[in-house]
């Protein structure tokens, strides 16, 4: 089914090839002139060394959904509309991370200007992309096509591959997005409303991540009813923390959630959002972080929360984690060119 959709879409925008012709630019808005937040900002006209140079075929991302190498992800302050935070935090670590996380609101604009940013490092951009303010019932009932549609045709329009995640973290009661406000057959509805009006605008170029919390702190909350079916979905990004309430080993964190997908999906899986709560045990759970993802063929790799927020989730809080996770990143099996998988 996949393979069919990103052929069917690859034909469509050839035919429309006219229309979505390269521009390196978002029809959502223009870019702030400090250029500081990481949502609703816009590329600028022109096209670009940076993307794709067939801007008539759409971006084929097949190569990228199951590399040879993990990714080695991050998250921080600023990126990627500006990537001076990347800049720092690969001096720090000892090897540039190839994909960037940043998150955007539902109504923000396509950030053009930061994929290409991350691009040019060799890295890939995932947004996170959260409907604070918009009902996911109203999404799903076409309420926001309109703006959809702009986006889609913004993405297809850079042409370079892009992760979306959206409403991540849905089976969680803390979003709003979450289980007191949504049902099942809302959000699974709205994902394949979004995904369908890309497929109609020709963007195939997007990996989409389906993202649950663990289960850990929510076991009550199945996860198959949300789940919006392989042919909707790339991969499975799964979002959690070493925290002292759980041990440090891999599998304790990660394994029931792991389990519980693996009875309806054999999507590769990702560590979309992770980090491990400073403190002495921080070195062993960094330990058990890139142990547990090396040993998993179809774990892809882990993208590095590296924020202060509700606790500090950096690595230079804790100088002796920095140094082990530096260490444990060197590793040649971690991190690759995006540009060249």
């Amino acid at each position: 089914m996949r393979t069919f959709t990103r052929f069917r879409t690859a034909l469509s925008a050839c035919l429309f090839s006219g229309v979505l012709a390269l521009s390196g630019c978002s029809v959502l808005g223009g870019e702030a002139s400090d250029g500081s937040s990481q949502s609703g900002r816009q590329g600028e006209a022109g096209t670009d060394a940076g993307a794709s140079p067939a801007a008539d075929v759409p971006y084929d991302v097949v190569p990228l959904l199951k590399p040879g190498k993990k990714y080695f992800g991050a998250a921080v302050e600023g990126a990627p509309t500006s990537m001076k935070g990347v800049d720092t935090y690969t001096r720090m670590v000892g090897k540039q991370p190839n994909l960037i996380e940043y998150y955007a609101g539902w109504g923000d604009g396509f950030d053009a200007t930061g994929v290409r940013n991350a691009w040019r490092a060799g890295a890939m951009t995932l947004m996170s992309w959260e409907p604070f303010d918009t009902p996911v019932a109203d999404i799903a009932g076409g309420e926001s096509d309109a703006y959809i549609k702009e986006y889609a045709t913004a993405v297809r329009r850079l042409n370079l591959p892009v992760v979306i995640s959206f409403a991540d973290e849905f089976n969680g009661h803390w979003e709003k997005w979450g289980t007191k406000d949504v049902t099942p057959a809302d959000y699974v509805a709205a994902w394949r409303h979004i995904h369908q009006t890309f497929v109609d605008a020709g963007a195939s170029n997007v990996i989409w991540a389906w993202s649950p919390n663990i289960v850990n702190p929510v076991r009550s909350v199945l996860l198959k009813p949300y789940y919006p079916g392989d042919a909707y979905v790339d991969w499975v990004g799964l979002i959690g923390y070493w925290t002292i309430g759980e041990d440090s080993a891999f599998d304790s964190v990660f394994g029931p959630t792991r389990d519980q997908v693996r009875t309806f999906t054999e999507k590769p899986m990702i560590l979309l959002e992770t980090a491990a709560m400073a403190g002495e045990r921080r070195r062993a759970d960094i330990r058990s972080l890139f142990a547990g993802v090396q040993a998993d063929d179809d774990m892809l790799g882990f993208v590095w929360f590296n924020h202060k927020k509700r606790a500090d989730w950096r690595l230079e809080a804790s100088p002796l984690a920095l140094k082990e996770f530096k260490r444990l990143a060197a590793d040649d099996s971690f991190g690759f060119d995006v540009r060249k998988p």
